[in-house]
């Protein structure tokens, strides 16, 4: 893919320079493994399940894990006009020329995207087609545990934890090779690894059609401590959706939410020990130089020493402007101690989940706050100094009336008052969606409301809070839900829908402006299949299609818990309480226990955090971390002009992109920058004129304030080992300590054809019909509008070098600067991106 990047929207996305990107000698692995993850890069990015997978793997130096990500349909249509296969970002290797291509399945909206990777790759889509020539395909994630609807295009999925069982698998393809086996052999060894669930061995959840195979048992991965976390992931050259280090600080959660599927499919609760987390903490934000952390768990707010790890956490944030998040938390998890710290650092949002309105419904779903939890949670952070918060509903949740409804929009006018008075920029922001009952959970049984219904009951709640100019109602996309409600409790006869509404152009179903119903509404009817008959609501005595793989909480449990909803019963925790026997811990602990060494839970909820801390059990007194004194963040103790190179993978980095990147190189460098005053701090640095993506410079340069001191040697040698491929650091120069730097006024190209020399002569005679000219007016559109401009004066001198070279001196007098990727363009009109490189090779002060 890599030669045709120039012509691909957002380029970055797949030239495979991340810093942190693992590259190997394919000559000295024996196994290649891509790891897939369908959806666009800014997404899959985020997921940290890739990332700790590709940790998993890489550090055994026979395997090789790579990254691939599903292209934006524009670039797919690119690829398809050049013959460029999907390739890995990495090598620039076809996924048809690996072992095995892994993909992530972490939601039903993404089942066409696999589809559409495997066919951009040139494989057989169907596993049957597949043979031993081809890589295995596999997957994991969430939606295993229902996937029915993808069995018939997945070799092998795995149920649970990877860690293990992914090198396992890839040791086996290893012995494997050489042995003759064909497909069905080659699965009849992978059956039995952990975990492993092989759909082509079933013909439905009651029917095995290998003896002894009649279910799959998840994989678990016992001790977090000693299983591999990522210090140093990929690191985006964009903006991902999530671009911070995540830091799993426990996985599995029994809080028993009954809406919940990864409460119930991820027990039993483990926890990372407060040690190993300041490990991670300190070697990753070191390694990665991301400028946010986040605390990563189903439900962070229940990790057993959540102050002292945040104590401990914030005293390396806070002297290098590293923010930190708390995703997850529960209403009142917050201590006065952690909110003071939070001050002292950059300020993420704030949200809470009381995922119903009413403590009836609350209790059904066994949420386990009230109101008043809620409302005190809210003042706390208001008080703290936020002037926002997010409150997180479902819409269409079992027992629910309209009463119901009408309680969120009452909490979220309770919550707006209780804001302190006088506060300003205040905001409530009311987000809603549609609640689908998902496999393995008490409410799988239950039914799904239909799309009018969604819509009827989002008019409620817009109709009472519409009048409030604090507060905002956002909802997901009800055509989002109804899809994923199909597809969740979906079956195998949804295999051909899937293929249908593929070949019908349905792709990114999960991005709403890219949602189109109407291909799955055709593919629906062209198969024959009723969507809404998997919305009803089902028999608890009939078989489900996922009966066959097992999550460790067993159906009996499911059930009784469905009877406590119904009857709008509480179930405890049974961390804090007596063991529910849901058969989750049965291999792991005779009694609910946390994993974790040195860390004990709380023994109920009401006992303060710092008590069960790791730390001094006596001290409740002030904070002991000293405060980030601001004056020491903007100190500007010298001014440097850094020289830098900005070829191969780099040339495709965007200004946005390049600073970003530059920004963490610094922090990864150990240079300290100084910051900007203000709400949201940020590093000094200053640039010259924006290079165009796709363009290389042989000398970029940027302006950087340091609070503390270093030769320029320092300087270099620190950020040129920091820098991703294709950036080198030439040289540095010291500047005056004001903050104007000067600007060239003049940059040389260097404009080279990739022609025929005929086609290139034809070229170059319009350059020289340019520079005789007096005046060459060009049209332009911008950003400001249309305009037309005389773009002869800019061009100062040209030097035909060879036959399909030219040097161009561009003139910038004035501040008159225009791309000169543009230019080219303008002058070349009608000449493609791939047809000729254009490089930087001087820039020209006065």
């Amino acid at each position: 893919m890599r030669h045709i990047l120039r012509l691909l929207p957002r380029p970055s996305h797949y030239a495979g320079a991340e810093w942190g990107a693992v590259r190997k000698d394919p000559k000295q692995v024996s196994v290649r493994v891509a790891l897939a993850f369908p959806d666009l890069y800014e997404v899959g990015m985020s997921y940290l399940g890739q990332k700790i997978l590709a940790e998993a793997v890489n550090r055994r130096e026979e395997f090789w894990a790579e990254r691939v990500y599903a292209p934006a349909k524009d670039a797919a249509d690119i690829m398809r006009e050049h013959g460029a296969p999907l390739c890995t970002l990495e090598s620039d290797t076809p996924l048809a020329q690996m072992d095995a291509v892994a993909f992530h399945l972490t939601h039903e909206l993404c089942y066409t995207n696999v589809l559409f990777m495997l066919d951009l790759a040139g494989l057989p889509i169907r596993a049957e087609h597949r043979d031993a020539s081809h890589p295995l395909i596999l997957a994991g994630g969430g939606c295993t545990f229902n996937a029915e609807p993808l069995a018939p295009f997945i070799d092998a999925m795995v149920l649970g934890d990877g860690e293990e069982s992914l090198p396992r698998i890839l040791e086996i393809i290893g012995e494997m090779r050489g042995k003759g086996l064909d497909r069905r052999g080659q699965l009849m060894i992978l059956k039995d690894v952990p975990g492993v669930y092989v759909p082509a061995f079933f013909e439905d959840a009651t029917t095995p059609l290998v003896p002894g195979y009649d279910h799959v048992e998840k994989a678990v991965v016992a001790n977090l401590d000693d299983a591999p976390f990522p210090l140093l992931p990929a690191v985006s050259c964009g903006q991902a959706v999530h671009d911070r280090l995540s830091l799993e600080i426990a996985r599995g959660c029994t809080r028993g939410c009954r809406f919940c599927q990864a409460g119930m499919i991820y027990r039993p609760v483990r926890e990372r020990s407060l040690p190993k987390l300041a490990e991670l903490a300190d070697a990753g934000l070191t390694a990665s130089g991301y400028e946010e952390m986040s605390f990563l768990s189903l439900s962070s707010g229940d990790f057993s020493a959540l102050e002292s790890l945040f104590e401990q956490s914030a005293t390396r944030c806070l002297s290098d402007q590293v923010a930190i998040s708390l995703p997850s938390l529960r209403a009142g998890t917050l201590t006065p101690r952690m909110l003071a710290l939070m001050n002292k650092l950059r300020r993420t949002g704030a949200t809470v989940a009381p995922e119903a309105g009413s403590d009836r419904l609350r209790a059904v779903i066994n949420k386990g706050i009230t109101e008043e939890d809620i409302l005190g949670h809210a003042t706390r952070l208001f008080a703290a100094g936020w002037q926002s918060i997010k409150l997180y509903f479902m819409i269409g949740l079992p027992t629910e009336t309209d009463e119901d409804l009408e309680a969120i929009a009452e909490l979220a006018q309770k919550v707006l008052r209780c804001a302190p008075p006088g506060a300003k920029r205040l905001q409530v922001t009311v987000s809603v969606s549609t609640f689908v009952p998902k496999p393995q959970t008490p409410f799988q049984w239950d039914a799904q409301i239909g799309r009018e219904e969604t819509e009827r009951r989002l008019g409620l709640i817009r109709s009472r809070l519409y009048h409030l100019k604090k507060v905002t109602v956002r909802w997901h996309e009800p055509g989002m839900s109804w899809l994923e409600g199909v597809f969740s409790r979906g079956d195998r006869a949804l295999a051909p829908v899937i293929e249908r509404a593929y070949e019908l152009g349905a792709l990114f179903a999960s991005w709403v402006d890219m949602l189109e119903l109407a291909p799955w509404e055709q593919a629906f009817e062209d198969c024959g299949v009723e969507p809404h008959a998997y919305l009803n609501a089902r028999d608890t005595a009939a078989p489900l299609p996922w009966d066959h793989l097992r999550c460790g909480v067993s159906k009996a449990y499911l059930l009784t818990e469905r009877e406590r909803a119904l009857s709008g019963k509480y179930t405890p925790d049974c961390r804090f309480g007596d063991c529910r026997q849901c058969g989750a811990c049965s291999e792991l602990c005779a009694k609910p226990e946390l994993h974790a060494p040195g860390v004990r839970p709380r023994l109920n909820l009401e006992e303060p955090e710092w008590k069960t801390s790791v730390l001094d059990e006596s001290r409740q007194g002030p904070l002991n971390t000293p405060p980030a004194a601001r004056e020491e963040l903007t100190r500007k103790a010298g001014h440097y002009r850094v020289w830098f190179s900005k070829t191969g993978p780099a040339a495709y980095l965007s200004q946005l992109e390049l600073s970003n990147v530059l920004e963490r190189a610094l922090r990864r460098s150990g240079l300290k920058p100084s910051f900007s005053a203000g709400f949201h701090p940020m590093p000094m640095i200053s640039f010259g004129w924006a290079l165009p993506v796709g363009v290389e410079s042989l000398q970029e340069w940027f302006g950087l304030f340091l609070r503390e001191p270093r030769d320029r040697k320092t300087i270099a040698e620190r950020l040129d080992a920091s820098l991703p491929e294709g950036l080198r650091v030439l040289s540095v120069d010291e500047l005056g300590m004001g903050k104007k730097v000067s600007q060239p006024v003049a940059e040389e190209f260097l404009l080279t054809y990739l022609l025929p020399e005929d086609e290139a002569a034809a070229r170059l005679a319009q350059w020289r019909a340019f520079i005789a000219q007096d005046h060459f007016p060009w049209y332009s559109v911008t950003k400001r509008g249309a305009r037309t401009v005389d773009i002869r004066p800019l061009l100062v001198s040209l030097s035909e070098r060879t036959p399909t070279q030219v040097v161009l001196t561009f003139t910038w007098a004035d501040n008159r600067y225009a791309s000169p990727l543009k230019l080219v363009g303008a002058v070349n009109e009608g000449l493609s991106l791939k047809d000729f490189t254009l490089t930087k090779v001087r820039q020209i002060f006065e």
